[in-house]
């Protein structure tokens, strides 16, 4: 990733030795054929493919616990970096933003374990998002009073949740672990503030990818806590672990494409900082095709996402320029990437996903993060705000397709017995 506009040389992605996924049997690799694939450019969601067995509903919502835990990260992150900013407009927006995943919480929590248990979530999460953006007002104020006592708000908080949800697991949490695990949460939204705010823009960003990456996990560890003893199965099932963790991946992807968008779009002494933060969610992403489908596979993995998120920022800065010339170059290349995507991964995964259908996953990504680019740009913050919100969800939805299908053809590599012997570990940390 580079400044738009600058001859800056494109910083490598050298693939990772230790990869998000266990090691499995690999693959050779991946010949990628030059035949195009037609498509268009609608915005859709990756296609659920006929006949397909109804999904697991434990096993759904942990992803989802998971998607609205670490989203929670990065737009409290955003919230408190806009107030450091003073950037009231993107305030408003990003509060909004915030809202609603904390409305989502709640609505999920009262799903999972009814409106006794959302009673008393409910008020907590609410509060301490209240003092997370207390802190930020008083970092940005310069008021240490302020920010002291925001901090120490937050410590009670941590407290008081750890030891409900706890509770709430009947023994299977630790309340000293739900402690620390709610204590890291804070501790990297206040570091990237003070990190922010200080103008040391590769720790902020460090700790914001961190904080996202804790927060999502804790969602695994929640609810294999506080479901049901007959649910907690599926989230050990190998498919659907690697579901979780590609929806890790691909979400952070664009969290991380628009932060970098915002600070193409105005020119932001931050972008350096955010361009090696998406080129390092790159590199995880590149590790995870390395270990399913071979390091030759990878290669050609880095080389055409590379391409599509430098096109991306391409837009991005062109839009902020009003170079419809410039803006319409970047679109021709992200239609070229949408088809090299498609056939690369149909050949990938031997045909279990079909060209069209990945083309129009991929398009759909792409028009959903220009279409966030433009609103930045026109600074419509609650409309750019809303096509995050549901660019984050599409995420998810397309990491469900590549993991059926990405699983399938690793079983089917397998030797007989593999599913018991080599499959059961696609997770880092997998229990």
């Amino acid at each position: 990733m580079r400044r738009p506009g600058q001859n800056w040389r494109r910083l490598s992605i050298p693939l990772l030795g230790a990869c998000l996924l266990a090691a499995l049997p690999v693959g050779s690799a991946v010949a990628v054929p030059p035949d195009p694939v037609p498509h268009t450019h609608e915005t859709v969601h990756a296609a659920h493919r006929a006949g397909r067995a109804a999904p697991d509903k434990a096993a759904d919502h942990a992803v989802r616990l998971q998607a609205l835990l670490g989203q929670h990260s990065v737009l409290a992150a955003d919230v408190m970096r806009s107030r450091i900013r003073g950037d009231d407009d993107f305030v408003q927006a990003a509060d909004a933003a915030l809202g609603k995943n904390t409305d989502a919480m709640t609505d999920l929590m009262d799903q999972l374990f009814g409106e006794d248990m959302v009673g008393t979530f409910g008020p907590l999460w609410a509060e301490h998002v209240v003092e997370l953006v207390a802190y930020a007002s008083a970092v940005a104020a310069r008021d240490d009073a302020a920010r002291e006592q925001a901090r120490e708000e937050l410590i009670e908080y941590e407290g008081e949740l750890s030891k409900f949800l706890a509770g709430l697991s009947q023994g299977r949490l630790a309340p000293d672990a739900a402690h620390h695990a709610l204590g890291m949460h804070v501790d990297h939204l206040t570091k990237q503030t003070d990190a922010y705010a200080a103008g040391d823009y590769l720790a902020a960003d460090r700790t914001y990818r961190e904080g996202y990456q804790h927060l999502y996990d804790l969602g695994l560890v929640l609810a294999d806590s506080l479901l049901p003893a007959a649910d907690r199965p599926a989230l050990r099932e190998p498919v659907w672990r690697l579901r979780s963790q590609l929806g890790k991946l691909l979400a952070e992807h664009v969290v991380l494409v628009e932060d970098v968008t915002r600070a193409a779009v105005t020119n932001t002494p931050d972008f350096d900082a955010a361009a090696r933060s998406i080129n390092a969610n790159t590199r995880d992403l590149t590790a995870a095709m390395d270990t399913l489908f071979g390091t030759a596979a990878a290669r050609q993995f880095q080389r055409i996402w590379g391409d599509h998120v430098e096109q991306l920022v391409a837009y991005s800065a062109a839009t902020a320029a009003k170079d419809e010339t410039r803006r319409q170059r970047a679109r021709s290349a992200l239609a070229k990437y949408e088809q090299d995507m498609a056939v690369f991964l149909n050949q990938a995964t031997g045909g279990r996903m079909t060209r069209p259908e990945l083309a129009q996953a991929f398009a759909g990504h792409d028009e959903m993060l220009l279409e966030h680019a433009d609103a930045y740009a026109a600074r419509d913050y609650p409309t750019a705000h809303d096509i995050a919100y549901r660019t984050y969800e599409h995420g998810f939805d397309l990491a469900r397709e590549l993991a059926d299908a990405f699983g399938e053809t690793v079983a089917a590599r397998l030797p007989r017995g593999g599913a018991q012997t080599g499959y059961g570990g696609l997770a880092a940390g997998g229990r």
